[in-house]
């Protein structure tokens, strides 16, 4: 289907008002609670210098010893609450000197951004060489919904140039996996539409109280696979990636 094209202020609206009713009323999910730990953990063994941006209140990092960056006021709020090293900014202007982390995570955050290439820059810029990379981004153009024009999305990726447009920015994919935790109904998804834009509310209640509990509990685990897996069917995909060391 068509989707609505909007700019970068545009963007960042949406995201703002959708994101801060998200978190104002939700508690923050650690990172062990997730499909995304055991990887993260092996990963948490040899990388002490960590950074996830625009996390929520959803961190797939663990707290202690991560620096956490998002544009939402009350999911930093919250977060540093918990004892988060958390500060509100964006991807587009991260607040880090260059080659500063070693491991750095950006989970469902540069289709949001209309200069995609910037925010993939900045997360080079601040990962050292051989730095861990994890990336989760939508899958093509052609399974646009309302509910990606609804969360503030500016694209979805081709999976044929999103190995080419990492490489780009120094970044070379090692394994990668089907992920998300968007439901397959239609009808689902609809009757979630429906609710979140007439019953805000109420949706975004039963979001944080009753169905992202019963996600984080019947999640299957992450079948990684060497390089860019198999793509067709899938909607979301997971990266590990790797910082190219400098010559």
């Amino acid at each position: 289907m068509n989707r609505v094209v909007r700019n970068e202020a545009q963007l960042r609206g949406i995201n703002e008002r959708f994101y801060n009713q998200l978190w104002a009323d939700s508690q923050l999910i650690t990172a062990e609670r997730f499909n995304t730990w055991p990887l993260v953990a092996e990963l948490s063994l040899t990388c002490s210098r960590r950074l996830e941006v625009a996390p929520g209140l959803r961190p797939r990092l663990p707290l202690e010893n991560t620096c956490f960056v998002d544009m939402s006021l009350p999911a930093v709020t919250r977060s540093r609450k918990r004892g988060a090293n958390a500060v509100q900014g964006l991807i587009s202007a991260l607040p880090f000197a260059d080659g500063q982390f070693d491991l750095v995570c950006a989970f469902d955050i540069v289709e949001h951004v209309e200069d995609g290439d910037g925010a993939l820059a900045e997360l080079s810029r601040v990962a050292a060489p051989g730095a861990a990379f994890l990336l989760a981004v939508p899958l093509y153009e052609s399974r646009w919904t309302p509910f990606d024009d609804l969360v503030g999305h500016h694209r979805r990726y081709e999976p044929a140039q999103l190995g080419e447009q990492l490489g780009d920015h120094g970044f070379a994919i090692e394994r990668s996996a089907a992920y998300g935790m968007q439901p397959k109904s239609s009808w689902l998804l609809d009757l979630g539409m429906w609710f979140l834009e007439h019953r805000r509310q109420r949706a975004l209640w039963w979001y944080n109280h009753v169905f992202m509990p019963m996600s984080t509990r019947f999640q299957k685990p992450l079948t990684l696979v060497p390089g860019l897996g198999e793509t067709a069917g899938v909607d979301e995909v997971l990266l590990v990636c790797r910082k190219k060391s400098e010559s």
